[in-house]
């Protein structure tokens, strides 16, 4: 029988118990997908990572939910990066190193605070659009969120965007309507399937550069994401290509709140670059992560 060691980090947050929770499998080498699959049902975490092999080039990763792997998941990159840089897999006070994952190879800065790592900035997928969806269909997924298009912000972008997963994003005019949404979480699975999306990221602004968001992934076996890093990365891509937040010196800052509904508050720092022509060179995802357990599981 197998014993594999595990952690439990939170990310997003210096608290444990907020933010959002992976595990990590910090030497997965030798493991089938199969067995990645069994470890992360067996752990009952919305989502594990696994460290599959390494060299001087970074870590090779893959990301796994109840229902399935998946290219990518920003919450698992920050406690990952961050728990290699805690853990002594990299020599101290490195500034740099890179996750491979099954789509492309990611870099991630690492920030230290009184000579400690304490926050990863990860670049994520290179973000994708496709054509927004009709307003009727618009409805339907307001309607099956629990609220109706009176809901809609209508200076706010919707649409679908990818840095790793395919999102619907819905824009609120308020934090209370997005705090009182009651999805029919059948039905929002019903819609998600009909546009092969991941997951619906509903979001309203709190000021100029600031936003609070509640994520929503039936179809991963996650009723609702605490604090999302992909989504996140999407919504930071959208909101730049629609030109609708400040922009300073080739590149837009946001903070996105997320969790409070869920008693899991945390907080995702986001960041698009430009290039010269206004085209978008690439987004990237801060933040922090906590210890919160270890153990080993039998396999």
């Amino acid at each position: 029988m197998a014993k594999i060691p595990y952690l439990l980090v939170d990310a997003f947050t210096e608290t444990p118990g907020g933010g959002n929770r992976v595990a990590l499998i910090l030497d997965a080498r030798g493991m089938s997908p199969e067995e990645m699959q069994r470890v992360a049902d067996r752990l009952h975490q919305s989502q594990a990572a696994f460290v599959t092999d390494w060299d001087s080039g970074g870590f090779g990763v893959r990301y796994f939910t109840s229902s399935g792997e998946v290219e990518f998941s920003g919450h698992a990159s920050v406690a990952l990066a961050l728990t290699l840089a805690r853990e002594g897999r990299v020599p101290p006070h490195t500034k740099k190193l890179y996750l491979r994952t099954i789509g492309e190879a990611l870099s991630v800065e690492l920030v230290e605070e009184n000579d400690l790592p304490s926050k990863a900035v990860v670049r994520g997928p290179a973000p994708r659009f496709r054509d927004p969806p009709s307003f009727r269909t618009l409805r339907e997924f307001m309607e099956a969120l629990g609220a109706d298009e009176r809901y809609m912000h209508r200076g706010l972008p919707y649409g679908i965007a990818f840095t790793g997963l395919w999102s619907l994003f819905l824009p609120v005019v308020a934090p209370g309507l997005v705090d009182g949404l009651e999805p029919d979480m059948t039905r929002l699975s019903e819609l998600t399937a009909g546009l092969e999306l991941a997951t619906v990221h509903v979001y309203t602004p709190l000021g100029p550069r600031s936003f609070y968001a509640r994520t929503f992934a039936p179809l991963l076996g996650i009723p609702e994401d605490p604090v999302t890093g992909s989504a996140n990365a999407a919504l930071g891509a959208l909101l730049a290509r629609a030109r609708v937040v400040p922009r300073w010196e080739g590149a837009i800052h946001l903070t996105v709140l997320q969790g409070h509904r869920l008693g899991a508050t945390g907080s995702v720092d986001v960041r698009v670059e430009y290039g010269p022509s206004g085209a978008i060179l690439g987004v990237f995802i801060g933040g922090k992560a906590v210890l919160a357990e270890t153990g080993v599981l039998e396999l």
